[in-house]
Parts: C-alpha cells; structure tokens; sequence
C-alpha cells in the first residue's frame, strides 16, 4: 500500500530534535523557524513535557470520558489562571478542526439558527463545516457547500451588518490573527464592532485562537490585545500540547451543558492532559509569553530593514512578512543552503515564521542573515 500524495514534502527525514533544532538520519542539523504550524509551542523535546507525558504513559494512557479524569480540571484550572479567563467553561476535543466544529454546533444550539459568517483569507480546518467557512475553492467539495455560509472582506463591518440584518445568523467566526492567510491582524475597532453587531443581532462571537493563541503573540490569546473583547466562545489547539494532539473549546458562562450535548472519543484522555498540564507549567515558568512580545517586536524591525520585503505583518512570535517575489524558491534555499524551516501562505509572495517560543535572538538572527543572503543571491 502507498501513502495518498497530498502533500508537497521536504526531502529531510527527520529523527531528533531539540529546542528550536532539528536533525536529519545523516546527522545535519535544521533550525526550526515554523514548530510543525505553529504546534510546538515550548520547544521540541523540552525536559519537562518528556518527563510529565512518559510518567503519565507509564501510569495510565488513556481511558474514555465514560470515567472521571481529574487532569481534565487540573488543565481548565491552570488554564483559567494564566490566560486570565475564569468564566469560561472547557470542553476538551483533539484539534482546532474540531474546536470550530464544536464551536458552531453551539452556537447554532443556543441560536436556533443555522449561518454563519467568516471573513476573505481564513482558515479554519478541514472538516465539513469548517470547510465551508474557509477562503480556500480548493478545499471545499460540493458536500461542504452552504447557501447560509458567509466570507465577508475582512474589516468591512458594513457588509457584516447586511448579512446580519437580512439572514439568520448563528454566529461571526474570525481568527485573533489569521494565520494561513498571510498573518493578517485584525484592526481592534474591527473586532469590537464585531462584538457589538454579535449582541444586537443575537449572534455568537467566536474567536479561532487555534494558532495565535497560547502565549504566541504576547499575550495569552491574540484577542487580549483588544480592551473589552469577550467572545462567547473561543477554540484553542496547536500550541496547547507541543505535539501532541489535543485542542478545547472555550464557552461563556452563557453557555449550559448537559449530557449527550457535545462528546468526543479521545478528547482529553490522560496523556493529552498531561501534555496540556506541562505545556503551561512550562509557558508560566519561562515567561515564554513576554520573551515572544520582545523577540517578535526586535526581529519585525530588522526584517523591516531588508531589501526586498514589502510588508511585515505580526504580533510577538507569530510574523509574516511579503517579498516582491514568489516565496517559494526563497524557503527552498532557506533550506537547502541555510537549513532553516520556516512556513508558507496563501499568497505565493508570503513567508510565515511561527517558531516555539523558546527560540533564542542568536538563533532569530541567524535567519535574519540567512534571509539577506538567500535574498541578496536570487534578487528580484
């Protein structure tokens, strides 16, 4: 049997890793600039998360939510103190996918409606109705499509407030910043107006943090840097278990379970907790959430100051920039003479950087100088 073909792969095997390096079967070693979409959040291999999950495999893997799992409170507690967000309820699933998913099932319940709307550039995952609130023709099959489904342009709230005003809207779907999209940040009068068409017209609010959430921008959610934001739901994963799978969805206190209304096979089995548990204790120890506001504010202005780049885009350690040509060979001698990863984007033109967050300034600007020469080399 071979594998299905669906993705254009790096020729490097990987066997090791460890903080921002990784290493191929032949020894060379990589420096990690994109964690594997923005995944691993406290660096590869980091002591404490090896200790935490092989203590945890070697007491007890998994069992089903048919069964009381403590770490499952021990996480939403340690959650709800770093990111500040007591009133939320969490429900814990296995990726940002199924987040959203989640995410638009409830706020359809409580709406008694069945549209939504997401914005131009998204990108919310891969299943059905995820799909079909993604900017991507490519992705969606005649089994995604829906009449009810909306892509408006991203910071037009005029075309919001049409929808909202003549459809029946469940709910506004809008990553804190749009990551596949090129990162692309929201402007905070955008959002907040957002909030406020949302209430008028009984609609949910839902924040994707899926990527720019867990301390990547500076701030635990990128939504925070918003004063007065306070969506009704918000749908974590990546960052969340450095690898492992394991995502969550974050209700307001509006929200009421009950049994049999969401549910999940594998969401927040031990092993997954126990990932989530060290993530934290790991992000709250490093004050790797203030190192990635000061590293990410330092290497946007030196990329600002390349020839070649056109715009630079981002907030903390989730950074895109745009060159005044296709990025693609650029990344493929990134590679091949500098061994650095880093990450693609929609627009043929962007670069996306979304290292973990233990990534040093020595490491950030040896790519900087990598960048210069590769740029300097295959000039426009």
């Amino acid at each position: 049997m071979k594998l299905f073909d669906v993705y254009p792969l790096i020729p490097v095997n990987l066997v090791k890793a460890n903080g921002c390096r990784l290493w191929d079967e032949q020894g060379q070693e990589y420096l990690d600039l994109y964690g594997g979409h923005a995944v691993i959040s406290i660096g590869h291999s980091h002591p404490h998360y090896v200790q935490c999950i092989t203590k945890q495999v070697e007491q007890l893997g998994f069992y089903s939510n048919s069964i009381q799992i403590p770490l499952q409170q021990a996480l939403a507690t340690k959650l709800a103190e770093l990111s500040c967000l007591h009133e939320y309820q969490l429900f814990l699933v296995n990726s940002g996918a199924e987040a959203n998913e989640n995410a638009l099932k409830m706020a359809s319940f409580v709406t008694n409606k069945s549209g939504f709307i997401a914005f131009s550039g998204s990108f919310h995952g891969r299943t059905s109705a995820a799909v079909a609130l993604t900017d991507n023709a490519k992705l969606v099959a005649p089994c995604n499509e829906r009449d009810d489904f909306y892509i408006l342009p991203l910071g037009d709230l005029d075309a919001v407030e049409k929808v909202l005003r003549t459809q029946p809207i469940a709910g506004i779907l809008i990553e804190g910043i749009q990551g596949v999209g090129g990162i692309q940040v929201p402007e905070s009068n955008f959002l907040l107006g957002l909030q406020k068409l949302a209430k008028s017209y009984g609609a949910k609010l839902i924040l994707d943090e899926v990527q720019s959430g867990y301390g990547r921008t500076g701030r635990f959610f990128a939504h925070q840097w918003v004063d007065g934001l306070e969506p009704d739901l918000i749908t974590i994963a990546k960052g969340m278990g450095n690898g492992f799978p394991i995502g969550g969805l974050l209700l307001s206190s509006d929200f009421k379970a009950s049994y049999g209304l969401l549910g999940t096979t594998f969401g927040g089995n031990h092993l997954a907790c126990a990932a989530g548990l060290a993530v934290l204790e790991v992000l709250e120890k490093e004050q790797l959430q203030i190192r990635a506001l000061e590293l990410g504010t330092k290497l946007m202005s030196e990329l600002r100051t390349i020839p070649g780049i056109t715009a630079v885009r981002g907030q903390g350690l989730m950074v895109g920039f745009d060159l005044n040509q296709d990025a693609a060979p650029i990344r493929s001698l990134l590679v091949s003479k500098h061994k650095i990863f880093t990450g693609s984007a929609a627009k043929k033109e962007t670069i996306r950087l979304l290292p973990p967050l233990t990534v040093t300034w020595e490491e950030l600007a040896s790519f900087v100088s990598a960048l210069k020469d590769v740029l300097n080399s295959h000039p426009h």
